[in-house]
């Protein structure tokens, strides 16, 4: 990177100049070693940096933050202080966001900054989630405990995100295929045979009557309805992003049959995944469940934790609150409770979100067992009408012309 410095020489006189270095700290030795003191240094940022565009959109996936946990965690084990684990991960690391965010955080602990702070100003990297987590390992003096065991949460969350992914993959690329064949056979096939039956001037049976009507209307209103189509799921979707939107979406999802209950198990055993990690790392209750309310996407969930923690923090306790609302299932609320006597909420805790994922993917499972078969018949009729539709008109063509 090419740096602008001002400093004083030797005898004190007031120079500028250019140089080029790794990153500042580099860049004020090199002025140190050629007997300059640095007044000031600023990075010379050209109008266009191909390397820092293509970092800024470059998403940090969550298997590349559980590898740098992991990895961070062993060398911290090792023996080898927080700085020099930090250089050599940023040297192995291939994603050039990641890389110059660990590069960042570096620089920032050798300036005297904590790890967590350090990681609180890469949010799109690092979650909150993640350096609240870290604060908690450094105040305890178990950092590397704790790394490993953010690692393991955000894995059984990338795990469960991948499944539900690739059990839906399949389903909708046989509905996306489907749909462009027929569109096909519809609008450019159809037509052909048309004019062929027009020509021959035979009455055609009804089911064909119907395939062709269809067929015309798709080719004069086909766009309009595509347009239409587009428009409405970008209308749909800037609505989602507004806090209404986004909170009727959120009420659709937790009451939609099927998905609703895998909606609800999921963002539950989030929750309970959450709160038992934080446990375990020694933050107190109310903290806790403050994470676990940023931690969760679901709006509806997360009005329903907010106001069990203000209830929580009037003396009610944890599974008292919860018992009053329907989003907290009854093996939620009842470990809970044994958890509050025993004095054990993180162990309580662990195995409801257990629980609640095995019954996720469980239920995800059977949702697309049953979709499959359903697209399958969907298409075959959809097939069979065409089929049908072509081959009468056919019978009923040889059949007039034949007699």
């Amino acid at each position: 990177m090419d740096y602008q410095y001002v400093a004083y020489t030797e005898d004190r006189t007031l120079v500028k100049g250019r140089l080029s270095a790794t990153n500042e700290e580099a860049a004020i030795n090199l002025l140190s070693y050629g007997g300059y003191q640095t007044v000031s240094l600023k990075e010379i940022t050209p109008f266009f940096n191909r390397e820092k565009l293509a970092a800024r959109f470059t998403r940090v996936k969550s298997r590349e933050i559980i590898m740098f946990a992991r990895q961070l965690a062993l060398l911290l084990e090792s023996g080898t202080d927080i700085v020099t684990s930090l250089e050599l991960l940023q040297s192995q690391v291939t994603n050039k966001t990641l890389q110059r965010v660990i590069g960042a955080v570096a620089a920032d602990i050798r300036g005297g900054s904590s790890l967590s702070n350090a990681l609180s100003k890469h949010p799109r990297a690092f979650p909150e989630l993640f350096h609240r987590t870290i604060a908690a390992g450094e105040q305890s003096g178990n950092l590397e405990i704790v790394l490993r065991q953010i690692a393991d949460y955000m894995e059984r969350g990338a795990n469960t995100e991948k499944r539900i992914k690739s059990a839906l993959t399949y389903p909708i690329i046989i509905v996306v295929v489907a749909v462009l064949v027929i569109s096909v056979l519809v609008i450019f096939v159809l037509p052909a045979f048309t004019s062929l039956y027009s020509s021959l001037g035979a009455e055609l049976p009804l089911i064909t009557r119907m395939l062709i009507g269809i067929s015309d209307f798709l080719i004069s209103y086909g766009l309009f309805i595509l347009l239409a189509l587009v428009a409405a799921v970008v209308v749909g979707y800037l609505y989602a992003r507004t806090p209404a939107g986004k909170y009727q979406l959120d009420k659709l999802l937790l009451r939609a049959p099927v998905i609703g209950r895998i909606t609800q198990l999921s963002e539950l055993s989030r929750c309970c995944r959450t709160m038992s990690l934080l446990f375990r790392v020694g933050l107190p209750l109310p903290d806790v469940m403050t994470q676990a309310i940023h931690g969760t996407k679901n709006k509806i969930v997360r009005q329903s934790l907010s106001e069990v923690q203000q209830e929580l923090i009037r003396g009610e306790g944890l599974s008292k609150p919860m018992a009053k609302r329907k989003l907290f299932l009854p093996l939620m609320v009842q470990m809970a409770g044994v958890g509050e006597e025993t004095g054990n909420l993180d162990n309580t805790l662990a195995t409801v979100a257990q629980t609640y994922e095995v019954e996720a993917d469980d239920r995800t499972s059977s949702a697309v067992g049953l979709i499959q078969p359903a697209i399958t018949v969907a298409i075959g009729l959809a097939v069979a009408f065409l089929a049908v539709a072509l081959v009468s008109s056919m019978y009923s063509i040889y059949g007039q012309t034949t007699f």
